[in-house]
């Protein structure tokens, strides 16, 4: 019985239909998602922004308390958000690259200006930002960014 187990195993390991086919990635491809994303903000359009997100998103805002997974619910953080014209710069960056993942994590810096006075003011915070390869392109699976505690 064990070998005929282990057989079967041997054998859907060897079959390769079954194998992973991972895309190919660099660590500047990841990093380049970021460009995407903040070039997205920068249009200040909600919809360019989520299209950005995986059909199974979670967003843990740095200005929100709210646990965000799902699509309008992310959309919706953004329709606010984007008023405050953000702009996002890296401080720091670690990226990792699995089969279908990849994450950058660090510190950036988001730049918010009021919408009412134009005063701008810069928000130093720890990101990470978690991708999934879906249906041919890298989406934002997980994204949560957190103020900087005080030193």
């Amino acid at each position: 019985m064990k070998t005929s187990i282990l057989a079967a195993a041997a054998a859907l390991v060897a079959t390769p239909a079954l194998a992973a086919t991972c895309p190919t990635v660099s660590a500047a491809d990841v990093e380049s998602q970021f460009n995407a994303f903040n070039a997205a903000w920068a249009t200040k359009d909600p919809d360019k922004v989520v299209k950005l997100f995986s059909k199974e998103p979670v967003l843990l805002a740095t200005v929100s308390n709210k646990l965000r997974d799902d699509t309008a619910e992310v959309r919706d953080y953004f329709v606010s958000f984007l008023k405050n014209s953000p702009v996002g710069k890296i401080d720091t960056s670690k990226v990792r690259i699995d089969c279908n993942t990849a994450s950058r994590v660090g510190h950036w810096t988001v730049t918010l200006t009021d919408p009412n006075t134009g005063a701008k003011m810069d928000v130093k915070a720890r990101y990470s930002f978690i991708y999934t390869y879906e249906d041919g392109a890298w989406k934002i699976a997980h994204l949560h960014s957190s103020v900087l505690p005080p030193s």
